[in-house]
């Protein structure tokens, strides 16, 4: 199966702070999600992708953060610079990959204003969650791709082997 899967997660330094959040070098993640993640890697055809450097935006790069979740969307930074247009830019390059490719499902990072497909940052850079996608995750959903998140690492191992 094709996954795209967030570039972070794979550990390429791409996340706005110049890191990675990779899951099979992470200390977060217990040896038990690591094995899956590595058996889903070495199983499906998997595609690197970062919306966001893909869109031009730099690494390191400042945060950013969604400040309003519905149409007209607006992501800032902590600066109050607006940086909308490039995080709806990486979202339809995303979309664009997946269709040119026929993918289906993404592995994408969780709490990212482009990446989450359940919370996010509440745009107050208070560090609060709220129930919400990043604009790449709302994208793909809304465009037939199940997204999943490195939490969901078993439920996405369970999704591969049904389709």
């Amino acid at each position: 199966m094709k996954i795209l899967v967030s570039s972070c997660l794979l550990g390429e330094d791409v996340r706005y702070d110049g890191k990675n959040s990779s899951i099979a070098m992470g200390s977060s993640f217990t040896f038990s999600a690591k094995e899956i993640f590595m058996d889903i890697l070495c199983t499906n055809e998997v595609y690197s992708f970062c919306p966001e450097v893909s869109a031009g935006l730099g690494t390191p790069r400042e945060a950013a953060e969604i400040v309003s979740i519905e149409k007209p969307f607006k992501v800032m930074t902590q600066n109050n610079e607006d940086v909308t247009i490039p995080f709806l830019v990486g979202a339809k390059q995303a979309l664009d990959l997946c269709n040119e490719e026929e993918i289906t499902v993404a592995l994408l990072k969780s709490k990212s204003p482009s990446c989450s497909n359940k919370m996010i940052y509440d745009g107050t850079f208070s560090g609060n969650l709220i129930e919400a996608q990043g604009l790449t995750a709302r994208l793909l959903s809304e465009n037939g791709i199940t997204v999943f998140n490195e939490t969901q690492l078993s439920e996405l191992k369970k999704f591969i082997k049904t389709a």
